[in-house]
């Protein structure tokens, strides 16, 4: 049986059962999130076909990963997709290079991108579209308004946000049903928990990223959020270190499963353009932390 094939579902929406480990593909593009990051497409066609043979079921993407390219490989990898695949995007941020991110959060603006989604996924309907940022120079109403309209049109099944707070997300549930946040969210940053608690008491979904520090916390150079200084670094990698030695683990497994066992509506969706971190990834599905290894995780923040 495959690691992800043992993970508990959780209702997206209410409707949409997933797998609780993901995948994402920002691991599928270059530096800055620009242009692809192998030469042979077909490289990230198959570990995207892996990671669905593997028993995942939620595919998270974006339309500015690449840009355009994250998209592209998707459909390219797993069009027509299978009974029960849900595939996620974003909108709402325009790109202009590497590392070049511009708010659009216009009606017009978020129209446009969630339609040319819908082409380069060549699917009429996207389980879960989710707002990239919130642009702070067009009402929210708006915003959400237009994700409605496309919700009720039928090009849109769910909606998600991404990067708010819980004044946010409490405002945001006034206007739209709200089935998803996607915020940043690991074992060492843990900003985003009064979002966590939010989405708990009303049964969203929590998409955390970064779930490994944008690799610090699988024993990468990560972002630098792994550190706190050189002895809180050290603090941390031991005892993720202990932790992990326990149960034949990496790292990056019990940063996972620490995820996985936090809270039932984290469902983390870490990306790579390995197939053997992809399987690795995949197995911190079936590792049961203790009390004291959750103790001792805990503590870390």
């Amino acid at each position: 049986m495959d690691a992800a094939t043992v993970l508990p579902e959780f209702p997206l929406g209410g409707d949409l059962p997933v797998r609780r480990l993901g995948f994402g593909t920002a691991g599928l593009v270059g530096p800055g999130y620009w242009g692809p990051r192998h030469d042979d497409p077909h490289r990230s066609v198959a570990l995207l076909r892996r990671a669905v043979d593997h028993g995942v079921t939620l595919i998270d993407t974006a339309d500015n990963y690449g840009p355009d390219v994250a998209e592209e490989l998707v459909a390219r990898a797993l069009h027509p997709y299978p009974e029960g695949l849900v595939i996620a995007t974003k909108g709402g941020v325009i790109r202009t290079g590497p590392d070049g991110w511009h708010i659009a959060g216009r009606p017009t603006d978020l129209r446009a991108m969630c339609e040319a989604s819908l082409r380069r996924l060549r699917t009429d309907t996207l389980g879960l579209y989710q707002l990239h940022r919130l642009d702070p120079d067009v009402p929210m109403a708006d915003q959400l308004g237009t994700l409605l309209d496309l919700q009720r049109e039928g090009k849109i099944r769910h909606i998600g946000l991404d990067s708010i707070d819980a004044a946010e997300l409490t405002r945001a549930r006034e206007i739209a049903p709200i089935a998803s946040v996607q915020n940043r969210y690991n074992v060492l940053d843990r900003a985003a928990e009064d979002v966590l608690e939010l989405c708990e008491q009303e049964g969203i979904a929590f998409l955390p990223w970064f779930p490994l520090g944008n690799g610090a916390l699988a024993g990468g150079a990560g972002d630098g959020q792994a550190g706190g200084g050189q002895a809180g670094g050290t603090r941390v990698g031991d005892a993720l270190g202990a932790v992990a030695a326990r149960h034949g683990a990496t790292t990056g497994q019990i940063a996972l499963a620490w995820l996985l066992h936090r809270s039932p509506v984290l469902l983390p969706t870490p990306g790579t353009g390995s197939t053997a971190h992809l399987d690795e990834n995949l197995a911190a599905g079936r590792i049961a932390l203790t009390e004291g290894d959750l103790a001792l995780l805990d503590a870390l923040a």
